[in-house]
């Protein structure tokens, strides 16, 4: 059984999608109210208000998680600030674990209002808006860091602060 006690420090849910078209125009605004204190997740369908959110193509994918260290890592290498979820565009950032590592290992996230399950997690591999987005060379840096897609098996409630992160072992 493995928990491993983590942090959320920031949550994204985007009605729009911002980078569409080519990188070289720029990305749309942001739109107000994406950073949450909460998420609210529904089962097979992803976070309530995001772009998402019952799009049959991404139900498995629906929530993208990435961790604060490795955009920190990268910071640094391109010594640039440290960049948020509205330049990588994920919608869960971690603090304690290697969010990159659980690809294939489905987990649960309890921050409090009990735990919500994660299936079939996959690599979120970057895009070439990150090199606009975050800062040139960033598309590279992002390989193997990008953290990961997956899907909520559980309705719950997400809260920034500290959570438990359970593995298989300990998922039931």
């Amino acid at each position: 059984m493995e928990q491993i006690a983590v942090e959320i420090v920031e949550l994204l849910a985007s009605p729009l999608h911002r980078y569409e078209g080519r990188p070289a125009d720029g990305p749309a605004p942001a739109s107000a109210g994406e950073s949450r204190d909460e998420l609210e997740l529904r089962a097979g369908l992803g976070i309530v208000g995001d772009r998402y959110f019952n799009q049959r193509a991404h139900r498995a994918s629906s929530v993208t998680i990435q961790a604060a260290e490795a955009l920190e890592t990268i910071a640094t290498e391109l010594g640039i600030a440290v960049p948020g979820l509205h330049e990588t565009r994920r919608n869960i950032l971690l603090r304690g674990v290697d969010v990159d590592a659980l690809a294939g290992i489905p987990f649960s996230l309890d921050s409090g209002a009990g735990a919500v399950r994660f299936g079939d997690p996959r690599a979120a591999n970057p895009c070439a808006w990150m090199d606009v987005a975050v800062a040139p060379g960033a598309h590279r840096a992002f390989r193997r860091r990008g953290g990961l897609r997956t899907g909520p098996l559980d309705d719950g409630v997400l809260r920034l602060g500290p959570a438990i992160l359970r593995t298989p072992s300990s998922v039931e």
